[in-house]
C-alpha cells in the first residue's frame, strides 16, 4: 500500500519560521511533501536530497506531516490492445493520436515523451506508454486535461478505422 502523506500545521508552520532548525536534508523533504506524492515517490527521492533512509518516519514522529490517504496499487489490468497489438492501422491511429498530443500540449517539453512514442514498434507498447503520457499532459495543463486525454484515447481504440477514400471508376468516368 502506498501512503500519501501531507503536511500538518506544525510542518507548514515550520516551513515558514524555521524554528526547529531541522537538518537541510530533513527540511528538502518537508518541502516536497505536497499532499499528491505518496510514500514511494518521497522515498525515491531521498537519495538525491541525501536524507536518511528513514526521514519520513522522523518528520512523522515530530508531528510535521501525517498520511491523509493511501492506495491500494491497482490489480494488473488487461491490455486494451490485447489481440490487437500487431494491427498497423490501430498502431498508426495511436502513434498520429500521440504525436500530434504532444505537439499539443506539452510543446517542447515533450521531446523525450516524443523519442518514447517513436521507439514504440505495437499498439502494445504505445498502450503502455499512457500513464506516462498523462501524468505529463497533468504537469503541463491540467490534471482535467490529463483524464479527458486518456478518455479520448480509449475511445481512439473503439472507434473504426477510417474508410480508404473510394476510388472512382475510371471506365465509367471517361466519356466514349
Amino acid at each position: 500500500m502506498a501512503y500519501i502523506h501531507a503536511k500538518t500545521a506544525a510542518g507548514r508552520q515550520e516551513i515558514e519560521d524555521r524554528a526547529r532548525r531541522l537538518p537541510p536534508s530533513l527540511r528538502s523533504i518537508l518541502l516536497m511533501v505536497d499532499g499528491q506524492r505518496d510514500d514511494d515517490a518521497l522515498t525515491a527521492l531521498l537519495p538525491g536530497l541525501r536524507a536518511p533512509d528513514d526521514a519520513l518516519a522522523q518528520l512523522a514522529g515530530m508531528g510535521l506531516i501525517e498520511i491523509i490517504g493511501g492506495a491500494v496499487a491497482p490489480p494488473a489490468a488487461r491490455a486494451l490492445t490485447a489481440g490487437r497489438e500487431q494491427d498497423p492501422d490501430l498502431y498508426k491511429r495511436l502513434y498520429d493520436w500521440m504525436s500530434e498530443s504532444v505537439r499539443r500540449h506539452l510543446g517542447l517539453k515533450g521531446y523525450f515523451m516524443q523519442l518514447k512514442i517513436e521507439r514504440c514498434t505495437d499498439a502494445g507498447t504505445l498502450e503502455k506508454l499512457w500513464p506516462d503520457m498523462a501524468a505529463a499532459v497533468a504537469k503541463a495543463r491540467s490534471p482535467a486535461l490529463a483524464s479527458r486525454w486518456l478518455s479520448d484515447t480509449h475511445a481512439l481504440l473503439d472507434a473504426p478505422a477510417a474508410p480508404a477514400p473510394a476510388l472512382q471508376d475510371t471506365a465509367a468516368a471517361v466519356p466514349g
